[in-house]
């Protein structure tokens, strides 16, 4: 009992601090929304064994205004980041605003479960690479490339 009041606690404590004062006006939310996408989506795989981690494809080409969709596989938990270093000029602006639900900057959340999905974006984005890689995986070679023509 003393556990789920506590939850409940922490819950109403949380939503509380989605209210705060950086509340938004219509126009604003407009001009912070991404662009919408308008060609077509791809999917790569994530996958860890135990003993390696890979997207799949580990590499892939698209058009700027395409979908990616990341969708687990086997060995979760996975979630996609990206490099900044190595991003064409402009390309982190756009993608910051077209990832929702991110731990932290280029960040995506962690996902668990089997065929849970993360989708990104890139209306908008530059042409380049664009390097992403596995957080928990990465040590286990978790990485791979979005070339954006």
């Amino acid at each position: 009992m003393r556990a789920m009041t506590m939850v409940a606690g922490l819950a109403l404590a949380l939503a509380a601090c989605g209210k705060g004062g950086d509340e938004q006006k219509p126009a604003e939310q407009a001009a912070a929304a991404p662009a919408g996408a308008t060609g077509a989506s791809h999917e790569i795989d994530m996958n860890f064994d135990g003993k390696a981690g890979s997207f799949s494809p580990a590499e892939i080409t698209i058009a700027a205004g395409d979908v990616v969709k990341f969708v687990v596989k086997s060995g979760p938990p996975h979630n996609v980041a990206f490099w900044t270093d190595s991003m064409p000029a402009g390309g982190a602006d756009v993608l910051n605003k077209a990832m929702v639900e991110t731990m932290g900057p280029l960040t995506g959340p962690m996902k668990v479960g089997i065929d849970e999905s993360y989708e990104i974006s890139f209306a908008g984005a530059p042409a380049g690479e664009y390097k992403v890689y596995c957080t928990p995986h990465l040590p286990f070679g978790m990485h791979g490339k979005i070339i954006v023509k």
